[in-house]
């Protein structure tokens, strides 16, 4: 650890001078003793603390909600296969992905009526928990689905 020297000189007077100070004998500067840092970004009382019984109820909640999508994305990535079949080209790919934001919509409405107690600086987490897994367990199985469903009609593909 560096050392440092001590000052020589006299302090100069200012507002500084009523704070306690603390001397190090090893020849350390002198530290001014401050108050505990607290953190100001949550008003206790704004946000009542929350017991550990409804904490793992919450988190019970969540990882409910962050599975149903897990499982939403899956199920309604194979239907879409299915549902946009008559649909040719780019118009299939923008109503999926308009059918993949309506389906997220509804699952933010569950949510919602699943009535979790969160406070409010975790409001959000009705909308993000589980929201990447869902876009992409939702694309993988639209393309893997659509890919098996269709193997069989290009010429150049392996034939079942």
């Amino acid at each position: 650890m560096a050392k440092f020297k001590k000052k020589k000189s006299a302090p100069t007077p200012g507002s500084d001078d009523s704070k306690p100070k603390i001397a190090d004998e090893i020849d350390v500067p002198e530290v001014e003793k401050s108050e505990p840092l607290t953190n100001n970004s949550k008003d206790p009382s704004k946000d009542p603390p929350i017991s550990d019984a409804a904490k793992s109820e919450k988190d019970k909640k969540l990882a409910k909600l962050f599975w149903m999508r897990i499982v939403l994305g899956v199920i309604a990535g194979i239907a879409t296969t299915f549902i946009f079949e008559g649909i040719e080209g780019e118009e299939r790919r923008w109503a999926s992905i308009g059918f993949m934001i309506i389906l997220f919509f509804g699952s933010i409405i569950v949510a919602k009526a699943m009535k979790m107690q969160l406070p409010s600086s975790d409001r959000k987490k009705i909308v993000t928990q589980g929201i990447g897994s869902y876009v992409f367990l939702y694309l993988f199985s639209w393309i893997v689905s659509y890919t098996l469903t269709h193997l069989g009609d290009v010429s150049t593909g392996i034939n079942l």
